[in-house]
């Protein structure tokens, strides 16, 4: 016969998708050992370790995928194609269950993918009809290793349409995340190539050179054009940047720098950037007709304090 504390419980499991956790159990006011009790005569089955169901009750998509975030861990939340399921984007799929997390140490089975990282940031992770889930960026991005470039290419483009995301986000996770080598990033670069707009392509052959000067030792690709804002306020637009570092760069021509005007208007600009957490670096002629040696070993230097 159920109690008061199993109806506490099964409340909290309709909101739930039919799962629940044993710290659920505890706060609906069961013991340990009618925890036990329950799950030796059958009245609970176990999803995954330490997350359960009422016997016989549907487990429906989503909560198979709630089960394995929350079985996952710290930061734990439904990726690739789960994600894009969540999303309602091409390439979503609910025959499976696909997690990221930092690390997972559980038994899996066929139907149950986990992609382990350390890359997974705060700022990845949202929630999506009640389910922990990465951002429609990281989503994107992540899709790039499990499904053909048609395929993500459709759901970026789904994406925009639904405005879960934008051009200047989907360019700000390439940037913090995306790196050579790892899965999905060139898929992904490629793609979000033919979206960036004009305006946020090299403005001068000086920034396409500190482009190639960038390239040539050994630095990741950086943003041109990049956009920095402070939530919905525009703060600054840098000729290049490096957000995973919080690094931005500036080509400063004779020209454009030069007066009592442009110093005020450039060490207010500066002082916003800085206030926000960013690091900018000074690029010059001279800089660029010499290589880049200095520049870059700056630039090393703070990716390194930022590690």
């Amino acid at each position: 016969m159920g109690t008061p504390a199993d109806d506490r419980l099964r409340q909290q499991s309709e909101r739930t998708f039919g799962v629940f956790s044993r710290a659920h159990a505890r706060l609906a006011g069961l013991t340990l050992t009618q925890i036990r009790e329950r799950l030796a005569d059958g009245r609970w089955q176990v999803v995954h370790r330490g997350v359960f169901r009422v016997a016989g009750a549907p487990l429906p998509w989503q909560g198979a995928v709630l089960a394995a975030c929350w079985a996952g861990g710290f930061r734990a939340a439904a990726s690739h194609r789960s994600a894009a399921a969540l999303w309602d984007l091409p390439g979503g799929r609910q025959d499976l269950v696909e997690i990221t997390c930092p690390r997972w140490r559980r038994a899996q089975h066929d139907e149950l993918i986990v992609h382990e990282t350390t890359r997974l940031e705060w700022l990845d992770l949202t929630h999506c009809a009640g389910v922990p889930v990465t951002t429609p960026e990281r989503t994107l991005l992540d899709l790039g290793a499990v499904c053909s470039p048609r395929v993500v290419d459709m759901a970026i483009d789904a994406a925009l349409r639904k405005d879960l995301t934008d051009a200047r986000d989907l360019a700000a996770v390439l940037g913090r995340v995306g790196r050579r080598g790892r899965n999905g990033t060139a898929t992904f670069r490629r793609l979000l190539a033919d979206r960036v707009p004009e305006d946020r392509k090299a403005e001068s052959p000086a920034e396409t050179r500190l482009g190639q000067v960038l390239r040539a030792h050994g630095l990741p690709e950086p943003l041109l054009q990049y956009e920095i804002w402070d939530g919905p306020r525009f703060v600054a637009r840098v000729d290049a940047a490096y957000p995973q570092w919080r690094i931005a760069i500036e080509y400063e021509s004779y020209q454009e720098h030069t007066g009592k005007a442009a110093l005020v208007r450039d060490n207010a600009r500066r002082n916003e950037i800085v206030a926000l957490g960013w690091n900018p670096v000074g690029a010059t002629a001279p800089d660029l007709a010499e290589a880049g040696h200095r520049l870059c070993a700056a630039i090393r230097r703070i990716a390194a304090n930022s590690a």
